[in-house]
């Protein structure tokens, strides 16, 4: 058995550019960094590729990015590429924290090493691109620049050792990432909700799919507002398309007693995580 972890992601800052590209998609610009949130996979020979998930709900058959992930490895391979896959998920569904594009990349880099066929990172990152936008980042999570679709990244060195502590608060539902592009030319602000650029050590947070998304669902405004209230936030900022929203805290206790006022002032069934962003 071979085991392999999948790291989350928060997405920094995201832009959008207005210019829709010819395969539909926008470009971006985006700063992704890595999380200490992570889901596991465990990889052993088979006689055929099956999929196996702990998280109810979760798709194990064709069309989860796993599954998809390997069928993208044989086209270059050649060969079937038979592994049984037990993924045990952490990382919450339909988040915006890229769960299922890090366990695709995972996927391709852990079958590269299992069958020894040395693919280069180039070849990799053109399996992984047919797959996501956010899938190339996965292959090498540091903290980096995401541009064109988001498929074209470049890490960022003077970002390399920059850290900090945060609390991730999802609620029930999840967002379409498809639905939150679409509604972003024609969605108003709400008012009293903050959208403006924040601030941290030089970086400069903001999410243009904020818009859209809160326009819809209102509760995440709500919650980013009552975030930016709590005592030791640095910032705090919608995930990609959402739903989760996230707190760059001055410290983990300021973290973990946020995740508890969040869970009895405003669902009582919030995912909370408290981690690290960029862990060293």
């Amino acid at each position: 058995m071979s085991s392999y972890t999948a790291p989350a992601k928060i997405n920094l800052s995201l832009r959008v550019q207005n210019k829709v590209r010819e395969d539909g998609f926008h470009n971006v610009d985006i700063l992704m960094a890595p999380l200490d949130l992570a889901d596991t996979l465990d990889f052993h020979n088979s006689r055929t590729t099956t999929l196996l998930c702990d998280a109810p709900g979760v798709p194990v058959d064709e069309s989860n990015l796993v599954v998809r992930a390997i069928r993208e490895f044989e086209k270059l391979y050649g060969r079937k590429a038979k592994q049984r896959i037990t993924l045990t998920k952490r990382i919450p569904h339909g988040a915006g924290l890229g769960g299922g594009s890090s366990d695709a990349a995972v996927t391709l880099r852990a079958v590269n090493e299992i069958l020894g066929t040395n693919y280069d990172s180039e070849e990799l990152t053109a399996m992984a691109a047919t797959l996501g936008s956010d899938v190339p980042f996965f292959l090498n999570p540091v903290i980096s620049r995401c541009t064109g679709r988001g498929e074209i990244v470049t890490p960022i060195p003077e970002l390399a050792t920059w850290s900090s502590p945060l609390v991730l608060l999802k609620p029930s539902f999840g967002v379409s990432t498809p639905t939150a592009y679409k509604r972003l030319q024609n969605s108003r602000r709400l008012k009293g909700i903050p959208y403006g650029p924040q601030q941290v050590d030089g970086i400069t947070l903001v999410n243009d799919l904020e818009r859209p998304v809160f326009a819809k669902f209102p509760i995440l405004g709500i919650m980013k507002r009552w975030l930016l209230e709590q005592e030791g936030v640095r910032a705090a900022l919608m995930c990609g398309s959402g739903s989760t929203l996230f707190a760059l805290t001055e410290t983990p206790e300021q973290a973990a007693l946020i995740a508890a006022a969040a869970r009895q002032e405003l669902e009582p069934h919030l995912f909370t995580y408290c981690g690290t962003v960029n862990p060293q």
